[in-house]
């Protein structure tokens, strides 16, 4: 029996159609880059990256709640995620993915429709009636019992005066 993965995950099967799209760092060839031997750190495996984007993709949490431990730097996989975003990886992979759907089952894209609405509909609030929470008569607040209202202790003065 094959090992159930979580939703999370990254399986290697799923990791050999994601690894072909993802955008290869390109150098400046007019530009010269020195560095010493083994300097810096070395960056993250896309795979790695991959898995921490889907991780919270999936679970909805924070990019800074990302576990290190498993996905490297938080701030390091955001990165990737925001410039794989430019490049159009996710748009690419996704494009791919339907055009693999459309041919396995077939999409039928006369009968496609979308449906959404950008604002709120304007005869919302006859229909509706009042806000639940503004339901009850305005009122005025009570004051405490036995207490006076509050006055300041030193009468009003001019203030450019001295006291």
């Amino acid at each position: 029996m094959a090992k159930r993965i979580q939703s999370w995950e990254v399986s290697d099967a799923f990791w050999e159609r994601v690894n072909p799209f993802i955008p290869q760092p390109e150098r400046d060839k007019e530009k010269s880059y020195k560095r010493i031997a083994g300097g810096g750190r070395k960056p993250i495996p896309y795979r790695q990256v991959f898995e921490g984007i889907v991780y919270v993709l999936r679970t909805g949490c924070q990019w800074k709640a990302l576990p290190k431990e498993l996905y490297g730097s938080p701030s390091s996989v955001h990165g990737y995620f925001t410039r794989w975003m430019k490049a159009g990886f996710f748009l690419s992979f996704w494009r791919a993915g339907l055009a693999e759907y459309d041919e396995m089952e077939g999409i039928s894209w006369q009968w496609q429709s979308i449906d959404g609405a950008m604002i709120k509909a304007p005869m919302a609030q006859e229909e509706v009636g009042r806000n639940p929470t503004d339901r009850g008569e305005k009122r005025q607040q009570a004051s405490y019992p036995c207490r006076r209202a509050w006055r300041p202790a030193i009468p009003s003065r001019n203030r450019s005066e001295p006291a």
